[in-house]
């Protein structure tokens, strides 16, 4: 037991060395060495509600050289770090730039889906503010967002034409369409609006710069109802008479035009020019992929010059998100660390076992129950997943204002007790046969070592986030990698996750029994083989869903899965890690302690959490 006392130590030394060199890597990348400053913005705007932005202002902007300001949003269920590719490389290229939190998202006020829309979701609010910078060129502002934060753009120019002096220049919309008619429901989604109820098209930007980032495998956008009532796949968006409607500026196409070519002409006088761009990405790679920040880079140097030109292939974000992932890695290892340093504290040293728990050895039928029992489980997490949308959209109660939330709980309920009927089945029909003891293997606790166990688990994540906090604080820095990000939130976030723990707390208890339990038995000359084996199996249903999804949109240019909203498929991605970091986080401490209900609870928890403070809420 000393040498794991030490080994705690070490290791939680290392995770708070890993989390320190995150944050500071990123605060170095992210102000470029300390030239651009960053301020964390909370302001009651022209809307009459809370809004939340960084703002970076590079060195080369001042009230005697105003710069050009950008206004940049994330997409649906994001926050504003997930612009930071973006904002990095054009603060360092001498734009001021504005990344907000669109309200309903991180630390900007919810509001009801009536006023989703008002002044862009926040963002023309944004704008205004931006307007008021003194050491902002007013005659270059640009708006720019990835999939509903474009349409916050589309919608902030909706608002910019009816004001009596307009404040927008250029739009960059990426991952999401243009405004391509005089429809006067624009920005529409084209995909459903069929050929003879098209409107004709028109030039809604006016002499704006504009341009479309259009992956080809786009989930949501850049597709047309043709007459057949098939659509056009986003792959040959370029083709469409919507794009080239757009590139020919509002008119009906006259010529052919390319991706990647800026195009010029001449609007009431004055030059505008449009360009779309087609990556080979998927929605979500956008607001991840160097070329698509390639693509922003070329766009702004185009459309207001850079005052700092730097080639577009001359890119730093990608050290800060390498930066964020250590500080993520970091942040685990934490939370492993700082539960075993507690547990040879007195207040938790009872929940501690002098021996690790045995190996247990399984026969033949032992076996056969894991294998097969846990690919029922996988079939069920698919079936389930791919069945519940449409239940959890008509029946969320408004007490849980997060529509992802309470359908990743609801799977996750669903999940754990299908998990929990065949840990029993296991237990009546082999386990108890066979010599299992559930008081050995830590299944039956009394009541005090249980409060003891949930009062560890609050410390252990009350101790981790307030990491998170103090690395924003003083680094403005989270830990992230592409879609899954720890970050911090408002004080109300608190009581909106733990609405929602008990569907979540329903999954990972019995995933933890389950994983240590039952399922730790010898497999192979290596202990980490069956911990390995056990996290995967948990992970081998979004595992397999995501691979479908996939390999059959890049190889047919459509998507596996066409019965639920391609938004379910991209919800996979940090599913399919999250869920098998928690089997091994759960067996570290199981090691520990031979209780499978702390790392359960930590990760019950912890999971509603991070869901909570980086998606929509609405009132």
């Amino acid at each position: 037991m000393a040498d794991a006392k030490k080994l705690a130590w070490k290791w939680l030394g290392v995770a708070l060395i890993l989390v320190l060199v995150s944050a500071i890597g990123a605060s170095i990348v992210q102000t470029s060495g300390g030239r651009v400053e960053i301020k964390d913005l909370r302001w009651e705007t022209a809307s009459g509600d809370l809004m939340s932005a960084l703002l970076f202002i590079p060195p080369n902007a001042s009230e005697d050289n105003p710069a050009p300001g950008i206004v940049t949003s994330h997409g649906w269920y994001n926050n504003r770090e997930m612009q930071d590719l973006n904002y990095v490389e054009w603060a360092r290229r001498g734009y001021v730039v504005m990344s907000i939190d669109m309200y309903g998202h991180g630390h900007s006020d919810a509001v009801t889906p009536a006023e989703w829309y008002v002044a862009g979701t926040g963002m023309y609010d944004a704008v205004k503010l931006m307007a008021d910078f003194p050491y902002v060129d007013t005659d270059k502002i640009g708006v720019t967002g990835h999939s509903n934060g474009a349409r916050a753009a589309n919608l902030s120019i909706r608002e910019d034409n009816m004001a009596e002096e307009p404040l927008i220049d250029s739009v960059l919309l990426v991952a999401n369409d243009a405004m391509y008619t005089t429809s006067e429901n624009e920005p529409l989604y084209t995909g459903i609006i069929a050929p003879d109820a098209r409107e004709p098209y028109t030039n809604r930007y006016g002499t704006r710069d504009v341009g479309i980032i259009a992956a080809q495998f786009d989930e949501f956008f850049f597709r047309t109802v043709q007459a057949d009532g098939t659509q056009t796949l986003p792959r040959d968006f370029i083709t469409t008479e919507y794009a080239q409607s757009f590139l020919n500026f509002g008119s009906d196409p006259v010529e052919v035009r390319e991706s990647g070519v800026f195009y010029t002409n001449r609007v009431n006088g004055e030059l505008a020019l449009r360009v779309i761009y087609t990556p080979w990405e998927i929605h979500p790679w956008n607001h991840f992929s160097m070329k698509s920040a390639a693509q922003g880079i070329e766009y702004w140097e185009e459309s207001f010059g850079a005052p700092n030109p730097i080639p577009k292939s001359n890119q730093i974000w990608i050290f800060k998100a390498m930066f964020n992932f250590i500080g993520l890695v970091g942040w685990v290892i934490f939370i492993v660390a700082f539960a075993k340093v507690l547990l040879f504290t007195p207040a938790f040293a009872s929940l501690r076992k002098d021996q690790e728990p045995k190996t247990m050895v399984l026969n033949r039928n032992g076996k056969l129950w894991f294998w097969i029992g846990s690919a029922v489980v996988a079939v069920i997490a698919a079936v389930s997943y791919l069945n519940l949308g449409a239940w959890t959209r008509a029946n969320r109660p408004a007490f849980l204002p997060q529509a992802p939330t309470y359908f990743i709980g609801v799977w996750s309920t669903v999940v754990g007790v299908s998990l929990i009927v065949l840990l029993v089945l296991s237990y009546y029909l082999y386990s108890r046969k066979n010599g299992y003891d559930p008081k050995e293997r830590g299944i039956a606790i009394a009541l005090m070592p249980l409060i003891k166990t949930v009062a560890l688990a609050v410390t252990v994540l009350a101790s981790a986030f307030a990491l998170v906090f103090a690395v924003d604080y003083f680094f403005k820095a989270d830990f992230r990698f592409w879609v899954l990000t720890v970050r911090t939130f408002s004080p109300d976030k608190i009581g909106i996750a733990l609405r929602y723990a008990p569907l979540f707390l329903l999954y990972y208890i019995p995933m933890s029994v389950a994983t240590n339990s039952f399922n730790q038995f010898k497999l192979g000359d290596k202990e980490w083989y069956n911990t390995a084996v056990a996290a995967g199996f948990t992970g081998l249903a979004p595992g397999i869903m995501i691979i479908l999804q996939y390999v059959t949109f890049m190889s047919t240019g459509d998507v596996f899965f066409k019965g639920i909203s391609n938004i379910y498929g991209i919800w996979l991605f940090p599913i399919v890690v999250i869920i098998p970091v928690g089997a091994i986080v759960s067996r570290k401490l199981y090691k520990l302690t031979g209780n499978p209900y702390l790392g359960g609870i930590i990760w019950g928890l912890l999971v509603p959490m991070i869901m909570a403070s980086n998606t929509l809420t609405q009132i």
